[in-house]
């Protein structure tokens, strides 16, 4: 079996303004992401989760500029930012 080179795994990163994964085009953080995140940060989870509440104020902020009339729910975006941070 003949092989060739292997490309090196594509960060998961958000695509800024509107907070999807530039790889799976998930919305971000993805699962890829997160699994990423958790491994960065395995020995300082406050440090994750002071992270995780900066970008949570971007994005909200980017979307509600894109949706102006009907911003994100409040509630999903707290799941989608934080709520998944192990303890």
């Amino acid at each position: 079996m003949v092989t060739g080179p292997v490309a090196p795994a594509r960060p998961h990163l958000p695509l800024r303004p509107l907070w999807l994964c530039r790889v799976c085009a998930a919305p971000w953080p993805c699962a890829n992401a997160r699994l990423g995140l958790v491994a960065e940060y395995a020995h300082d989870r406050i440090a994750l989760s002071v992270y995780l509440c900066e970008v949570l104020h971007e994005a909200t902020a980017d979307l509600c500029r894109l949706h102006p009339d009907d911003g994100p729910d409040p509630a999903a975006l707290f799941a989608r930012f934080l709520a998944w941070v192990p303890r």
